[in-house]
């Protein structure tokens, strides 16, 4: 195993860095906020670059707005007003903090899980265990929910893709009261190299039919929308570039896309199909799979060049997209979503893979 001392919080905590490495690839995870630091993976000719955007300092990270490389909880996403009603009691996230969204909670709170130092259960060459526990009343939430993280590299995770290396991630959580809980990691990608520009050049395909559209505030509307004719339509693959630059009102609303598209309106238990990216340039492809029923498209609209990244590049709009697996936004005032309720025995686990690979 590989742990590196990273910094050191205000209050003298430690952070460190697992430096995990197998099947041909790398990845850093920092203890603070469970984030992927880095992703060092070969093009098409061995050539090896950091596909993963992130910082060098636990200050810059605390610094940058963005969630860059995190994992968000206890819900990830928007929620409507920071308010929800739960087996009948209604609850009003960060009433003793300003809302962290405007009028709405975002990511988890003002404190999210992607503030906290996580606790270092183990680790091998090729993965490690991190866990945090948030108490009961945690940025409003009820509940006391202890949080597991699971990262493992290894081969392409039994999906039989030629050539592939894997990074599974597995979110599992517990509590001792009804509570609600949606994690994902906000990891961002450029697959031409970290600090290598935009996002534009890259083609991504997600066998998605239909969307939840935003009002204003980001917040889903309650439709369920077809996703044919719009921006949105990535089912036969499209540029990046080409869809951003578009007009759409929805497009408009949130200065790029930041929307929901529906996988499924299902659970399941075993990972599906959700998204596949690919960089032209260097053949580098991400396939992306998780048993959640939406993906969370963002394609860093609101990265303003104010942080700089691990190669000394600002961050600008569209350095890198996030692909999050999760939850549809705003689950909790929306039944029709589905739910997100977590009960005393039962185990709340997401399960994700990520496959890197070349064309």
């Amino acid at each position: 195993m590989d742990i590196q001392h990273f910094g050191t919080m205000p209050d003298g905590r430690q952070v460190e860095r697992c430096v995990l490495r197998a099947a041909g690839i790398e990845v850093a995870v920092l203890t603070l906020g469970a984030t992927i630091q880095t992703a060092r993976v070969p093009d098409r000719l061995g050539r090896v670059a950091d596909v993963a955007l992130g910082f060098a300092s636990v200050a810059e990270y605390r610094a940058a707005p963005g969630y860059i490389g995190a994992s968000i909880g206890r819900v990830a996403n928007r929620i409507a007003g920071g308010r929800f009603t739960l087996d009948g009691q209604d609850y009003q996230l960060h009433y003793q903090l300003p809302v962290n969204n405007g009028t709405n909670s975002l990511h988890g709170g003002a404190e999210g899980f992607d503030r906290r130092v996580w606790r270092l259960v183990s680790a091998t060459a090729s993965a490690v265990r991190l866990a945090l526990v948030s108490p009961h009343g945690d940025q409003g939430y009820p509940g006391e929910l202890t949080v597991t993280a699971d990262f493992a590299l290894g081969d392409d995770a039994g999906l039989n893709i030629a050539g592939a290396a894997s990074l599974s991630i597995d979110y599992r959580a517990t509590t001792d009261r009804p509570t609600i809980v949606n994690l994902t990691t906000h990891a961002y990608w450029n697959l031409a190299g970290e600090g290598s520009g935009s996002i534009d050049d890259h083609r991504l395909t997600v066998p998605a039919s239909a969307f939840t559209p935003v009002d204003a505030g980001l917040i889903p509307t309650g439709a369920v929308a077809s996703v044919a004719g719009t921006p949105f339509d990535f089912r036969a693959g499209a540029r990046l570039g080409d869809r951003i630059a578009g007009d759409h009102p929805q497009l408009r609303l949130a200065g790029g896309i930041d929307h929901n598209l529906v996988i499924a309106r299902e659970p399941s238990v075993a990972p599906r199909h959700m998204a596949r990216l690919a960089d032209p340039a260097s053949g580098r492809t991400l396939d992306l799979w998780s048993n959640q029923l939406g993906l969370q498209v963002y394609t860093g609209n609101f990265l303003d060049g104010s942080s700089t990244g691990k190669s000394g590049c600002a961050y600008h709009r569209g350095a890198g997209i996030a692909l999050e697996p999760q939850m549809f936004p705003d689950t909790p005032n929306r039944p029709g979503f589905g739910s997100l309720r977590l009960v005393p025995g039962a185990v709340y686990h997401h399960a994700m893979r990520l496959v890197f690979g070349v064309e």
